[in-house]
């Protein structure tokens, strides 16, 4: 039997809504595929899937489908931007939002067998920190928070690091600045995480830079496409693709978290 192929497992996650989450989740899997990684983006927020209506894409079949038996994963991929591949979630199907054990664990063991076609897989989480949530980052190997300058959103991300340590152990966080003006304010924005998290909390952050506030980004959105895709030029897709060079240097897991049915095992330990 081979040796699993090391699959890196990337959530992006937030804390709060509207911090600009799914945005940075579908270009940075762009970014990625264009320096020849093989990306998956998951959507992975179960209540109220977003990442097909920002890129203004169809999908005839979605995660309902793989659950129920009516479908393999791979008859679910959809092409998205850039060649990614993206992982349609059901929008506005409470069931999804409260999958049993079994489900999860069939959910997770789809991917498992993706495991030799891709590198890179993106999970893009609901905003909050439901069950749901909490069930992805544990089993994701790099956490990336996106936290922009506003008070909630830092309390928010507060919180989410606050019990991923104190419940789970996870210690390591990466965060990432978003919407800010520029690189001071996005360290600054770094900074004052940290003091809350340095005097309460056990935990390492990383800070892997800022996106700068772009109306090239609303645009886009407007025009339901990924920013890197209509305006690679802008400042945001810039500061994309420079956070895509230090993703793809970040280490490879080494076995056994580098493979997806690790991703399936800790989803699915009660």
């Amino acid at each position: 039997m081979s040796r699993p192929h090391p699959v890196q497992v990337i959530a992006v996650s937030g804390g709060k809504g509207g911090v600009g989450k799914s945005n940075v989740a579908v270009n940075l899997g762009i970014a990625l595929a264009e320096k020849g990684r093989r990306v998956v983006l998951l959507d992975a927020d179960l209540g109220l899937a977003n990442i097909d209506v920002l890129l203004g894409i169809t999908a005839n079949r979605n995660l309902q489908d793989v659950l129920s038996g009516a479908c393999d994963l791979r008859d679910v991929l959809v092409n998205g931007p850039g060649g990614i591949k993206i992982v349609p979630a059901s929008s506005g199907t409470q069931h999804m939002t409260q999958l049993s054990t079994m489900e999860h664990a069939g959910l997770i063991n789809a991917f498992s067998e993706l495991g030799d076609q891709i590198d890179v897989l993106i999970v893009d989480t609901a905003a909050g920190i439901s069950e749901s949530v909490v069930s992805f980052l544990r089993a994701s190997q790099e956490l990336l928070l996106v936290v922009c300058d506003e008070p909630t959103s830092i309390t928010d991300a507060y919180a989410l690091i606050k019990l991923m340590n104190r419940d789970y152990g996870v210690n390591r966080f990466r965060i990432l600045a978003n919407q800010v003006r520029n690189e001071q304010e996005g360290r600054h924005l770094f900074e004052k995480l940290t003091r809350v998290t340095e005097r309460f909390l056990d935990v390492a952050l990383q800070y892997v830079g800022m996106v700068p506030f772009d109306e090239a980004v609303k645009k886009a959105v407007q025009r339901q496409r990924a920013v890197l895709e209509v305006y690679p030029r802008a400042k945001a897709s810039l500061a994309i693709k420079s956070l895509a060079d230090k993703v793809d240097a970040w280490p490879l897991p080494s076995s056994p978290r580098g493979h997806l049915e690790f991703f399936v095992e800790r989803l699915v330990e009660v």
